[in-house]
Order: C-alpha cells, then structure tokens, then sequence
C-alpha cells in the first residue's frame, strides 16, 4: 500500500514526492508515460557527447529565495544569465526590446531619456488593454510590434496576437536602458550538472520508487495507494467531459555541428523568416567545453505533446468548469502546467508543489477573505480581532 500515488515525474510531482517522502515518512509511487524522469526539463548526453535539452531550452530564473534555497539541497548552480538576439531587417538586434536595439535598427544614438520620449511617440493610446496586441502597441507602437511580434506569435500560437489574451505578450518587457539580459529574476543559474542529475536526486529516497513507461490506467486496480497526485491534464483526467483544452506543441530538430561555436549567443529569435521561432545552442547554457556544438531548432504545431495552454477567455472558461470538478475529487490533488491550465515557468510549478506539499501536511492553509487579504493557518486557527472574526479549519465565524 503507497500513502500517495505521483501521476508524473517533472518538476510538479517529483518536488512533491521529495516532500512527502523526505519529510512525512510517506510511500510514495511516481510513474511517468515517458521512459525518463525530469518531464520537459529532461537533458541527456547526446552520441557525441553534449548536454542538450530534449524538449528545447530550459532556464531557470526566480525571484524565490525558498524555491531556490529548495531546489540547492539537491545540486550546485553554475551562475547563468540568458541572453536573446532577434533576426529583424537583416541584423541580430537584442530582445527584449531596449536602448541598443532601437538605437542598431534605425541607425540612432538615442540615451536612455530619449528612447523613453520615442517609445511615447509611437506607442498607441489602447482602453482597455485586453489583447497580446493591445499590449505591444500601447508600449512601442505598430512597426515594432509587426517587426517583433506578430508574426513570432501567429507562429507560435497558431493565430494572430489580437486573438490571444494581454497575459501572452506581458511576459516580454521592454527597455529604456542597455541591459541586454533576458530576465532580470534576483536568482539566474542553472544545474551544474544539468536537470535530469537534479531530478535524480530529488528522488533518491529510499521511500520513493519510480516506474517509466507507465500509464496510471493501467495500475489503478493493480496498485494499492490511499491518495492521487495528478499533474498530466486535466481534461484527460475527466475524459473531456467538457471537451478537449486546447494547447501548443512542439517539434525540435535537434542538430550537432562540426564546429566549436555556432550563434553568437545563446538564442536567436527568428520573428519574420523561417518555420522555425527560435534556434538555441546548447553549450551557452551549459557551459560545456567541447571540439563540437549542437543546436535544436523550434517548429510549434498544434498536434503533439501538450506544452502551452492557449490562453483565451473561452479556454479559461472550459478549464474553471473542469477545476470545479477537480475541486470536488476527493483523495485526488491536482498540480503543475497541465493540471491547472497555466503558463508556468518552472519555478512556479515549484512554489505550487511546495505549496499543496504544505497543504497535505497541514503545516499551512492559506485562507481568502474579502477584498483579496489573505492569511496563512498555522495549527488549528487563529483569530482576527480587530475585524470579528474567528477563523479555523472547520469553517469561518
């Protein structure tokens, strides 16, 4: 009998297990379609002996001193800071959008104050911002967002930027200064010996046993197990009672050349040109010393593995009908990208399995009120005084 059965070896269900194993003296099952752990994160050694990212490049960036703190037990960091090129009118200019990439595309020597004043010039006046459009054009006008933008979106989501929520777009800054890094998060590193060496450890507990190549359906009247962690899809889940969510996939060509150095840094974005979004060169992000180098090159496609859900207002909608019934489950926790339909970088998918790792353990609740306070639960309840009101795990006084 396992106290928990893990659906899932990535980020989501591997923390989990970590937790509830390490730190609850829990039985834990994980298993995994794929014949590896790590989920999307997963790297390996190719036949030539560089590290490189199955299911294209992996970063990771937070502004959490706990995840990041977490995820330290279990590998050493090489210290890393993302850099991206854009492909536009014939030059590698850098993105996001900044000092250096106005000033390169139109042949300027704009300061800082003075592309703040160009930004304002061309931006276009939007009320409401609603759409991944509305956003770009309120902040650099139309050219830049027809240079940059729409066409790298219609890409990679397979419609047209006004047809996509604001939340897409947001995601990219833009910058009055030359700071040419891709995030700016307070913690920017990357596994010294890579994701899956993490993983690996992450799950050496002797209370967690693994198995790959494995579909929960096949195990539900086999394996005995008190309680479901569930990170696939959610629709899945349900048999697509409601239909089928919509997502983005992915095609990589992965390739090695016979050359020590290929890009002139890590990721050039190829917005305007090409089936391809993007082309990554592994080495930069690893920081591997090798005579050849390999680069994986990006095709979206709306078949395929599930890696982005596609926000639009008719989506969440399908998906708030799905969670309600999830919300009603009993014995069954749903967490990660899929589990929950959201965008999330990795580190959020590690603060949303330490969180729900809280929650089972009864270390925490985080409780809502109105007007959007929150509190957190510690024990069995706590009262708000100053307000008249007495909280505990049975209810709300």
């Amino acid at each position: 009998m396992f106290d928990y059965l893990i659906v899932g070896a990535g980020f989501a269900g591997s923390v989990v297990a970590e937790r509830l194993a390490s730190q609850l003296n829990k039985k834990v099952l994980i298993i995994d379609k794929r014949p590896h752990i790590a989920g999307n994160a997963f790297d390996h050694y190719n036949e030539d002996g560089i590290l490189v990212h199955r299911y294209g490049p992996h970063i990771f960036h937070t502004n959490s001193k706990e995840v990041f703190d977490y995820l330290s037990l279990f590998t050493a960091w090489r210290p890393y800071e993302h850099r991206v090129l854009a492909s536009v009118d014939g030059q590698l200019v850098p993105m996001p959008i900044n000092l250096d990439t106005i000033n390169k595309l139109y042949g300027l020597s704009l300061t800082s104050f003075e592309v703040d004043d160009f930004f304002k010039s061309v931006a276009e006046e939007v009320t409401p911002v609603r759409t991944s459009e509305d956003v770009v054009v309120s902040k650099v006008g139309r050219e830049l967002y027809e240079k940059f933008f729409r066409n790298y979106t219609r890409k990679q989501w397979g419609m047209d930027p006004s047809e996509l929520d604001k939340s897409v777009t947001s995601r990219v800054p833009v910058r009055t200064n030359r700071d040419d890094r891709y995030f700016t998060d307070t913690y920017q590193a990357m596994p010294l010996h890579g994701f899956t060496c993490m993983f690996e450890k992450l799950l050496a507990h002797p209370n967690i046993k693994i198995m790959l190549n494995t579909d929960y359906h096949d195990i539900l009247d086999v394996i005995p197990f008190r309680e479901m962690i569930y990170t696939g899809p959610v629709d899945e889940y349900f048999d697509f009672k409601y239909g089928k969510l919509p997502y983005r996939s992915l095609e990589f060509k992965h390739e090695t050349l016979d050359k020590a150095v290929h890009l002139p840094t890590a990721v050039v974005n190829f917005p305007n040109e090409h089936a391809y979004t993007r082309v990554t060169e592994f080495k930069y992000l690893t920081g591997q010393q090798h005579h050849k180098t390999s680069v994986v090159y990006e095709y979206p496609q709306a078949e395929g593995d599930p890696y982005y859900p596609v926000p639009r207002p008719e989506n969440a909608a399908i998906y708030n009908q799905y969670k309600k019934l999830a919300d009603a489950t009993p014995g069954v926790h749903f967490v990660g990208r899929l589990a929950t339909y959201k965008y999330y970088n990795m580190d959020q998918v590690v603060a949303q399995a330490l969180t729900l790792f809280k929650k089972l353990s009864g270390q925490e609740e985080k409780i809502e009120l109105l007007d959007g306070v929150q509190i957190r639960l510690n024990g069995n309840g706590v009262k708000l005084k100053d307000v008249g009101v007495s909280i505990s795990k049975n209810g709300t006084h």
